[in-house]
């Protein structure tokens, strides 16, 4: 087996394993799906790494380095945001750099169980609210990637309570900064302002090929974004130089 593939086979299960407990197992996979496909096309001279959590002190660090005489706060030493398929990082050559630099956010959402309800002939339930608790996440992802000209954030819904009727889709488009449902946003809007980030919301639950889809052209992408801002060479493995992970 060539050293390029043995190297694909680990990354991909280190990512199958480190969120093997998780119940979100579609899009573990399809992140692992990612993670494949951003080895071969740059030959393994990238370094990705797949996060379950974002410690807030680390959050915290990345900012006051970043925006000098702006006061960020947090109280607690283990305090962390979760996004469901975690976080995934193209990382630095450099040992010295602090900062991090996700190409990939990924969350998944099921809300409503009306439909099962009414099969069932039992009464109809209130709307749920597991989408507003996407608002703590947002906010703290916008801001940890305010030095950035991208959120590469996305977010897979699905659930009866994301019909075409359903007055919830307008709660998930104000998160979504009034931006459109269902489609890709990458790079910051409006001078910068706008940091949207990617919101796919529908009835029926994504397969693991639309997730992946989806997920490669964010990544991908985002790597060229800092390729472009920073320079290849802080990213690029040299040719004569291997690593393990």
């Amino acid at each position: 087996m060539s050293k390029k593939e043995q190297l694909r086979q680990q990354r991909e299960g280190t990512i199958l394993n480190v969120t093997a407990k998780q119940q979100e197992k579609d899009i573990i996979q399809a992140i692992s799906n990612v993670v494949v496909y951003l080895s071969e096309q740059f030959e393994t001279r990238i370094r990705i790494e797949h996060r379950k959590y974002w410690l807030l002190k680390d959050i915290v660090s990345e900012l006051r380095s970043t925006f000098h005489g702006v006061e960020f706060h947090y109280h607690f030493e283990n305090s962390s945001i979760r996004p469901d398929g975690g976080i995934l990082l193209i990382k630095s050559n450099d040992e010295k750099d602090p900062l991090s630099y996700p190409i990939l956010i990924a969350e998944v959402k099921n809300q409503g169980t009306n439909d099962i309800r009414v099969k069932e002939g039992k009464p109809l339930q209130a709307k749920g609210n597991a989408i507003e608790r996407l608002g703590k996440n947002l906010i703290g992802l916008r801001t940890a990637l305010m030095r950035e000209n991208i959120f590469p954030f996305v977010c897979f819904g699905y659930g009866c309570d994301f019909e075409k009727t359903s007055s919830i889709l307008d709660r998930v488009t104000t998160m979504a900064m009034f931006g459109n449902l269902n489609k890709i946003y990458l790079l910051n809007d409006g001078g910068g302002r706008f940091n949207r980030g990617s919101f796919f919301f529908r009835p029926e639950p994504w397969t693991v090929d639309e997730m992946t889809t989806i997920m490669k052209d964010i990544a991908e992408r985002s790597i060229y974004y800092y390729f472009t801002k920073y320079g290849k060479d802080r990213f690029l493995i040299p040719p004569n130089i291997s690593y393990s992970s």
